[in-house]
């Protein structure tokens, strides 16, 4: 017999990080709820990611205005669906407004930070067995991917791009790190230099590809969406990066992850997974909010973070994993 359709609206984060932390819950779904079809809002960076989801009827790009009408936009195409279950992940209002059967709402709740990845399990209460990140990759993505890291040698990506300069750790120092591990002696010795970010990280290839011996350079940086990008980050050895959408998009992929931290909250926002791990400098990040209590400064908060530690916590890493 067949099974009856059993319409999904799935309101998930503007910025591509909390999305794709997010994005285990989805999977869940699909996997646990038969006749599942998805309604996904997203912001329109991350909306992408959610391209390969089975049972996809829509994605609704959701863009913030000041004056709150991108809610009232939502409200107008929704509005008419009578929806099986709405997870919003935003905590709005809106899913109390909504012909629907079932709701599972974001409520802040007190305790201690959890991560991410926890915080968005607890929505569904399967907070005991967080379902770990996951994005859909295409045949047709994973194949474009393989064919853009094609070639020999272990692969060594970095992703020294972040939304904020706050958060962004040298990419000189991005340089040097390249350079030890890739060089003799190094753990991946030569092996290639991935690069990844978005096209408005162009600016970080010129000193990181002085770095890479010809032909062992490749350059993601704005050339693929995001979908490819984390396939192809996928078959890195080991990706190191700031704390960004990027980190979170390797991590998933299953790469070894090294994210550097500084002014954000590694017990949030730490790489989700077995191969994760973050390092920081010698200041906490109440330290740093002492300095800077608002996080509005536009100065680098990572100058601490030094190229040999980073480079040692990196030889751990590759051989943890090995």
């Amino acid at each position: 017999m067949p099974v009856a359709p059993f319409p999904i609206l799935f309101i998930t984060a503007t910025r591509i990080g909390d999305a794709v932390l997010s994005s285990g819950l989805i999977h869940r779904l699909a996997e646990e709820v038969p006749g599942a079809r998805f309604t996904i809002v997203a912001g329109p960076a991350a909306a992408p990611l959610f391209e390969g989801v089975p049972g996809l009827e829509a994605i609704i790009p959701f863009e913030k205005s000041r004056d709150g009408g991108h809610w009232v936009r939502l409200w107008n195409q929704v509005r008419r669906r009578s929806w099986g279950l709405v997870v919003d992940l935003r905590g709005s209002a809106i899913s109390g407004f909504l012909n629907r059967r079932k709701r599972a709402v974001y409520r802040r709740t007190a305790g201690p930070p959890v991560h991410k990845v926890v915080e968005a399990a607890r929505v569904l209460g399967v907070q005991e067995d967080p379902p770990a990140p996951h994005i859909y990759v295409s045949a047709a993505a994973a194949r474009r991917a393989a064919e853009l890291v094609a070639g020999e040698g272990p692969i060594l990506a970095l992703g020294p791009a972040a939304n904020w300069v706050g958060k962004t750790w040298p990419v000189e120092r991005f340089a040097q790190v390249a350079i030890q591990l890739l060089g003799p002696g190094g753990p991946l010795e030569g092996g290639r230099l991935l690069v990844a970010g978005g096209p408005q990280d162009a600016g970080v290839l010129p000193t990181l590809r002085a770095v890479a011996p010809r032909g062992r350079f490749i350059d993601l940086v704005g050339r693929v969406d995001l979908v490819t990008l984390h396939a192809a980050l996928g078959h890195a050895r080991l990706y190191i990066g700031n704390d960004s959408g990027l980190m979170h998009l390797a991590a998933a992929s299953g790469a070894p992850t090294l994210g550097l931290f500084g002014p954000s909250d590694e017990r949030l926002y730490a790489p989700w997974g077995p191969n994760g791990r973050v390092l920081r400098g010698a200041r906490t990040l109440d330290q740093i909010r002492t300095l800077d209590p608002d996080l509005s400064q536009a100065i680098c908060h990572m100058m601490d973070l030094s190229v040999e530690s980073v480079v040692a916590a990196a030889r751990r890493l590759v051989s943890d994993t090995a």
